[in-house]
């Protein structure tokens, strides 16, 4: 596992975790149990916090940071992920919060402040300015993200189903 201390801070992992080999994982960056990051993401807790839920899995090439504390933002910002979330290959997510039973899609881009509710799917290319809220149940898409519609009973059980399947692939990367 590619994991690095940042001024003297490590990153907490918990039960069952995976990073693959070619994943980085620096500083104050804490990993629930079962959370995988897949070859090339990077979370960079280095200034600020990174809390990655249960069950969560971060897929290939995608970024994760936040903002240090500073005159333009004092304390800072982190990133928090809920548990049960997808975040798609190539996803950048900012000092943001992610609520639980997400799906962030491939290459979309959440940046400082916004807040995802629970059971929120971002279609892939799209973009969340910073200090947007986007509200439980929604299917939201474009640049800026814009609320489509309500999401149907069955799209929210795939996203239980997505982090569940994650977890059954990352375990067998364990060799578990």
């Amino acid at each position: 596992m590619a994991l690095r201390d940042y001024q003297g801070v490590s990153p907490v992992l918990g039960a069952r975790v995976y990073v693959d080999e070619c994943a980085l994982v620096i500083g104050r960056v804490t990993l629930g149990d079962d959370a995988s990051l897949w070859p090339f993401a990077v979370a960079r807790g280095d200034v600020n916090r990174i809390e990655i839920g249960a069950r969560t899995n971060i897929q290939d090439g995608s970024v994760l940071h936040v903002v240090h504390d500073g005159p333009s933002v004092p304390g800072g910002l982190p990133l928090i992920i809920g548990d049960d979330v997808t975040v798609g290959h190539k996803a950048m997510l900012h000092a943001a919060r992610i609520g639980h039973r997400c799906l962030i899609g491939m290459a979309a881009v959440v940046l400082d402040g916004a807040v995802i509710e629970d059971e929120v799917v971002l279609a892939a290319g799209s973009v969340v300015p910073p200090g947007k809220r986007l509200e439980s149940h929604g299917l939201y898409m474009g640049n800026p993200a814009k609320r489509t519609r309500e999401l149907t009973r069955t799209e929210i059980e795939r996203l239980l189903y997505s982090a569940a399947h994650y977890v059954k692939i990352k375990d067998s990367h364990r060799g578990v």
